[in-house]
């Protein structure tokens, strides 16, 4: 099963995320599918591959609850044919 969940970059005190498609198996720092975007929580920054994120979406990944906050406040699920 894939997942859209964030990933850890930066440094102590800087954290910065990556919004990667990676399997549910894997670690947080594990070998993601693709990365789909970032979000910086310190600048309330987000950038979203919005067409990768919605692709992965309708062959079924799912998000965690962070992630999928995030995708609600970009709107990203009013684009997609049916509601997820």
């Amino acid at each position: 099963m894939v997942k859209l969940r964030l990933k850890r970059c930066g440094r102590k005190q800087r954290a910065v995320y990556r919004i990667v498609a990676i399997d549910v198996r894997s670690r947080r720092e594990g070998k993601d599918l693709r990365k789909v975007g970032f979000y910086d929580p310190m600048k309330n920054q987000t950038y979203l591959n919005v067409p990768v994120i919605l692709d992965f979406l309708e062959k079924g990944a799912q998000p965690t609850g962070t992630v999928q906050n995030l995708l609600k406040k970009a709107e990203v699920f009013k684009e997609l044919p049916s509601s997820v």
